[in-house]
């Protein structure tokens, strides 16, 4: 006989993880949703290129699946691919780096991001996260069990980070410094000078640099500088690049971290268990990006350069103080003037003009009283958005 019994309502919260139950959503993606809720809407918001990936890209993509690769891969990326990526940092930047055992594909940049943290880092140590700063950085450090300290940029400064600022955030539980120039959300860089100044600091704390490269192509002023250049600081940074900004190739999630071999080892460990490799497809055409694709992004660059001078100066026209991103594809304008919270403006605009920026804030509280504003987008839109904007500001 079947005895019924009473089952009680099940808790699924209650079987969350705390940390993970604790990490806010991102802030970008909530006006991404918005905005795909309403029609004539103009998005300055996901930092995204507008170009499509070029053809002689996709053409190896389609070769490739035409002649049967479908397999997995090794787990550090094809080998081609190593290799192909071994010669374009040492043709961009004059850097050499084994492809047998210091270059990890990945699937993205983001991965390659989460990998690094969670290779490096014990419970408790500290990691300093200059901000404004990419909306990843903080939560994939307090999932790898590490503690995020926020050291502040200033406008004055350009929105680089200094050793002045650094220090006061240094304690015996620091163990790594994330650098993440060209910058994402402010478009600054760093000079070759800047990253001499900081690593005095780093040697005399014995510091490992996270350094996020992945807009370093798009640099708009001289060349791009990486911490690795520097004399003896190769050995003690992680560089963490990509094929998404630069190539137009976000879609097909194609990352790569260079550095140490036991940390390169360590990263490969942890993806073998979780993404095992990128897809084939995905670095057959990454191949051909790297390869033969260098005219059609000098191309891509030259248009964000004149979409770039467009925008700042309309921004700075219309009573939006901003300075010169002199990299990335993003302007990052000041609002305070007009009393308003980044949040608060940024959802007036949607909902009254239709524009779709990302507030300030969502970058770190420095970011506070600032939009980001992508000019990944056409000179048509970009001159909307601005005409927009500007009947905004009147109406305040």
């Amino acid at each position: 006989m079947t005895i019924l019994r009473e089952v009680p309502a099940w808790n699924a919260e209650a079987h969350l993880s705390r940390t993970v139950r604790d990490l806010p959503p991102s802030g970008i993606r909530r006006f991404f949703d918005l905005v795909n809720e309403m029609d004539e809407a103009i998005s300055l918001g996901v930092g995204e290129p507008d170009f499509v990936t070029p053809w002689h890209v996709r053409e190896a993509c389609i070769y490739s699946l035409e002649s049967g690769y479908t397999s997995y891969t090794s787990n550090k990326g094809m080998p081609e691919l190593r290799e192909a990526i071994a010669d374009f940092t040492k043709e961009q930047l004059g850097l050499d780096y084994d492809p047998g055992d210091q270059i990890l594909v990945t699937t993205g940049v983001s991965e390659a991001v989460d990998l690094a943290f969670r290779a490096t880092l014990n419970p408790g140590d500290e990691v300093i996260v200059p901000e404004p700063c990419y909306v990843a950085y903080v939560p994939d450090i307090i999932l790898a069990g590490g503690v995020p300290r926020q050291v502040s940029t200033r406008i004055d400064d350009g929105f680089r980070v200094t050793p002045e600022s650094i220090l006061p955030a240094i304690t015996e539980k620091t163990k790594a410094l994330v650098l993440s120039y060209p910058n994402n959300p402010t478009g600054a860089i760093m000079a070759r000078s800047d990253l001499e100044d900081i690593a005095d600091l780093v040697v005399e704390h014995d510091l490992l640099v996270i350094s996020d490269e992945v807009y370093g192509m798009l640099t708009y002023s001289g060349t791009h500088a990486s911490f690795a250049q520097l004399d003896g600081m190769g050995e003690r940074t992680i560089i963490l690049n990509g094929l998404s900004k630069s190539h137009a190739m976000t879609g097909w999630r194609i990352g790569y971290a260079l550095g140490d071999p036991r940390i390169i080892g360590a990263m490969t460990k942890i993806h073998q268990y979780t993404m095992l490799c990128a897809p084939i497809m995905s670095q057959m055409a990454a191949i051909e990006a790297l390869l033969h694709g260098e005219e059609e992004m000098l191309k891509m660059k030259h248009e964000y350069n004149l979409r770039r001078r467009l925008f700042v100066s309309g921004l700075n026209r219309i009573g939006m103080p901003c300075i010169e991103p002199q990299g990335a594809f993003y302007a990052f304008p000041s609002i305070i003037d007009t009393g308003l919270s980044s949040e608060a403006f940024a959802e007036r605009l949607l909902r009254e003009q239709k524009v779709a920026v990302v507030p300030g804030n969502v970058f770190g509280q420095s970011g506070e009283g600032f939009l980001r504003c992508s000019y990944a987008t056409s000179r048509e839109e970009l001159i909307e958005a601005l005409d927009r904007i500007e009947t905004f500001l009147g109406r305040l």
